[in-house]
Formats: structure tokens, C-alpha cells, sequence
């Protein structure tokens, strides 16, 4: 059962209930930032606690189409209420992905929150590392899976960003399944494709002797 919450949680104009693990497919920056901006915005307004993960080469480019996308950064992030993480300390610490240390991390950041002057989270976290193909990456849809049985227990609103145009058809069909909304086109939808964390892992384990890439062969 999810923590019973007040707090306003919207994107592309849509106001969000229960479980908000959100998948987020782009095409291109712009597109990303146009509806990343409100979401952050709403999130210091509201008094969230705003975590982005990202890979650092990449940084001075996400804090800058944040503060023209009119997201106070500089103060927030002096206050202790924005973050901007490097992926490199965080989804692939020492060159490898491991999901049952990235769940810890993210669950010791909610737990933080909730503990902390900032007692919701929202996160958003650019999954562009994933297709560096370093050790462990097969994993990254179990971990996607299992943080659906860590969001319930949490004030937290979880949106993972994938851009279409890099993954894999195989893994734009994992990530709808381990998803409860879906961010395409513009538009956010509670997902018909979303399955429960154990009926998702049962599949994905049938078929682990025929694995795919994540990369999109294009």
C-alpha cells in the first residue's frame, strides 16, 4: 500500500495516482526538457525532494536547459533540494551495473527523504548509460522490475528516460512492461502493459536463454 499523499504530482498537464514508476520515450532533447522542466519545477514547489541521475558529460548541458526552462537550480541545489548525480557513482559505480546495490542506493535516498526535511521524492534518471554495455547491464530489467516493489512502500515518483531512437524494440517492450505510466508523444498514459514485478521476472526468466541487445540495430 502506498503512503497516503497530498502532494501534487503532474506531467504533461495530467495529475498522477498510485504507483508512479514512469517510463519516459524521446526523441530528442528538446522533447525531454519541454516536459522534464514543469515536472521539476512543480517538484521544488511542492517540496520535494528532486534527484536527477545522469552521466556527467552531460551535466553542464542538463543544468543548463534547466535554468532556461526556468527551474530555479542554482537555489535549489544550495538549499539541498535538487541533486545532480553522476550515473557513474550511482547505476555503474566502478564500471558495473548490480541491481541489488542500485535498489539500495535508491532506497536509502527515499528513506533519506522521508527522514529528512524533504519527505517526498521525485527522481529522474537518464538511462543512456545502459548502452555502454559495461558488466551487469543484462540486469537493468530485473532492477526495473524489482524498484516496483520498493516505490509502493514510499512517497516517491520514480521516471526513468529512454531515448527511442538507441534502444532495442525488445527493450522499449521491457521497459512498457515494468512501467505503470508511459510518457510518448507528449502525452502521459497509465500503461496496459504493465505487469506485476513476479509475472514480469518469471517471463524475463523463460526467456534468458535467448537474450537481445539493449542498443537499437539501426
Amino acid at each position: 500500500m502506498a503512503p497516503t499523499s497530498t502532494r501534487k504530482v503532474s506531467l504533461c498537464g495530467k495529475e498522477l495516482h498510485g504507483l508512479q514508476h514512469i517510463c519516459a520515450f524521446f526523441d530528442s532533447r528538446k522533447e525531454m526538457y519541454d516536459i522534464l522542466n514543469p515536472y521539476f519545477q512543480e517538484g521544488i514547489d511542492v517540496g520535494d525532494e528532486v534527484v536527477t541521475i545522469l552521466e556527467s558529460s552531460v551535466h553542464d548541458d542538463h543544468v543548463e536547459r534547466m535554468r532556461k526552462g526556468g527551474v530555479p537550480v542554482q537555489d535549489a541545489i544550495q538549499r539541498g533540494q535538487l541533486k545532480v548525480v553522476p550515473s557513474e557513482e550511482t547505476y555503474i559505480q566502478d564500471n558495473v551495473f548490480v541491481v541489488d546495490r542500485m535498489y539500495s542506493t535508491l532506497e536509502g535516498v527515499l528513506k533519506g527523504a522521508a527522514e529528512g526535511e524533504f519527505k517526498s521524492v521525485r527522481t529522474c534518471g537518464d538511462m543512456e548509460w545502459a548502452l555502454k554495455n559495461l558488466p551487469g547491464t543484462d540486469d537493468l530489467m530485473v532492477y526495473e522490475a524489482k524498484v516496483n516493489t520498493l516505490a509502493p512502500r514510499h512517497d516517491c515518483t520514480l521516471l526513468c528516460c529512454y531515448d527511442v531512437n538507441r534502444f532495442s524494440g525488445r527493450v522499449i517492450a521491457d521497459v512498457l512492461a515494468t512501467h505503470s505510466h508511459v510518457i510518448i508523444g507528449g502525452h502521459v498514459h497509465e500503461n496496459p502493459y504493465y505487469l506485476d514485478p513476479v509475472t514480469f521476472l518469471h517471463k524475463l526468466a523463460l526467456r534468458r536463454a535467448s537474450s537481445a541487445p539493449l542498443a537499437s540495430e539501426s
